[in-house]
């Protein structure tokens, strides 16, 4: 058995893969855990009990894992504040703004509604380091002395807290707030907002509106059953649909739990990932905000991304896929912007984790700020064409250590030079291996990415 959490907390098939049994156990072993590692030393020298916050985004699963989550919590020992439906990076910054000892959200981000995931926040709102959820994962099942029998300091308290969604959207507005105040820092701008039906609807319009925007809203009617279905940021063709018949501005697309963010121009042509973050690096070193002039990016960032950041004179550092080595990279460098071309852009100066309503907020107001159209400001990169393949049904272990794998990337790397990249990865999310090629040209670039999606396939 691999391990059981990814590059995202512990992600499944929600009562299969993931049942409430096993949302529990995960609940106890990490109380266990953050009691032995001091985490919850503050709030014993207090003379209180821990604290925990829940939420979750709207799947219809997330009630029954949310129901087990605090049962295992309260259970414990731990006061339990339940958010509701609220985005995943509320949960990491009201974990740090409310000092609470842990943070617990039940998501599948983008992942359709059948799925369903459980992720930590520690004190301060970031993310459990691995060796951390190791313990966790090694503790499953096994609870040890410190919560044998009822807990010493009585069983958690559970409260609502579904209020605290207006601190989180005060937080928002306040990163963009003009200096002396003055007119709302988006008005004169007409945006269209897809929430993909998930939980970003009950917070991205409201975000949007009161900084000053006019705002046209699709997926924004979650049933516990349509999240991410055919909307969202990994389905863009209505949000560019409807971005062209409201003669809008530009659109903005969030994820199921609203910690990714991508957007179209007025064109409805899409603006990823690795285009906004080039936007909010280069508009950070111009007003001298950039730490160390240097942006973090993963390896899958396009070359087009790499060469835009050498011609402005900002540096890059690399990291694997996921923001939780963005954020360790951040962490380490001090660097306060780093990012992926799926839409997980981070901004530690106001953020502990990927926030796609706060990047909606300032993409758009870099736009407000300079008065030009979105795809004027996206140019600062040209996309070089990127072919990905995802391979499933293959085993993933087995795949990473072919060496007959490994010569074939080697072979096209020396091939594609320096106009190129291919990199072949395995998901930290889903049972599959990525493929990922870029060329100046996009057939050579499919040629190449189908024969080592080929070389997977054997392999596996």
């Amino acid at each position: 058995m691999g391990r059981l959490f990814g590059t995202d907390g512990v992600r499944g098939v929600a009562g299969d893969d993931l049942t409430g049994r096993l949302a529990m156990d995960l609940a106890v072993a990490a109380v266990e855990v953050l009691h032995g590692t001091g985490e919850f030393a503050a709030a014993r020298a207090a003379g209180r009990r821990p604290a925990a916050l829940v939420g979750r985004d709207p799947r219809a699963s997330g009630e029954f894992l949310e129901a087990a989550v605090v049962a295992g919590l309260a259970g414990s020992g731990v006061d339990v504040l339940r958010l509701g439906v609220i985005p995943t990076p509320a949960v990491a910054f009201l974990t740090a703004s409310l000092g609470t000892e842990l943070g617990v959200v039940l998501s599948a981000s983008h992942n359709p509604a059948p799925d369903n995931g459980i992720k930590f926040f520690s004190r301060g709102g970031f993310k459990l380091p691995d060796a951390v959820e190791d313990e966790i994962e090694d503790r499953l099942g096994k609870p040890g002395p410190a919560l044998a029998g009822p807990p010493a300091a009585g069983f958690g308290r559970v409260t609502d807290g579904t209020g605290e969604r207006e601190r989180y959207l005060a937080h928002l507005l306040a990163s963009i707030r003009r200096p002396g105040g003055g007119q709302a820092p988006l008005a004169g701008l007409r945006v269209v907002v897809d929430c993909a039906h998930g939980a970003a609807s009950g917070v991205a319009p409201v975000a949007l509106a009161r900084a000053g925007a006019e705002v046209i809203t699709i997926g924004t009617e979650p049933d516990g059953l349509n999240i991410n279905e055919g909307c969202g940021s990994t389905h863009l063709s209505a949000l560019s649909e409807a971005v062209v018949a409201h003669g809008a501005d530009a659109g903005i697309a969030h994820d199921g739990d609203a910690d990714r963010c991508l957007a179209v121009d007025a064109s409805g042509a899409v603006v990823d990932g690795d285009q906004i973050l080039a936007v909010l690096a280069r508009e950070l070193a111009d007003s001298g905000q950039l730490a160390g002039n240097t942006v973090v990016a993963t390896v899958m960032s396009n070359l087009g991304f790499r060469i835009a950041m050498a011609e402005a004179g900002i540096g890059m550092v690399e990291t694997a896929v996921g923001d939780r080595y963005l954020i360790e990279a951040m962490r380490s460098g001090d660097y306060v912007l780093g990012g992926e071309q799926s839409g997980h852009i981070i901004m530690l100066d106001h953020a502990t984790t990927g926030d796609g309503v706060l990047t909606g907020l300032q993409l758009l107001s870099v736009m407000a700020r300079q008065g030009r159209p979105l795809a004027e400001i996206a140019a600062i990169m040209t996309r070089y064409p990127q072919v990905l393949i995802n391979v499933r049904g293959v085993d993933k272990a087995r795949v990473s250590g072919s060496d007959d794998l490994a010569a074939a990337v080697a072979a096209a790397r020396a091939e594609l030079g320096d106009s190129g990249r291919a990199l072949v990865r395995p998901s930290g999310t889903e049972p599959a291996v990525r493929v990922m090629v870029e060329a100046v040209d996009e057939s050579r670039a499919r040629q190449v990415a189908e024969g080592l999606a080929a070389v997977v396939r054997a392999a596996g």
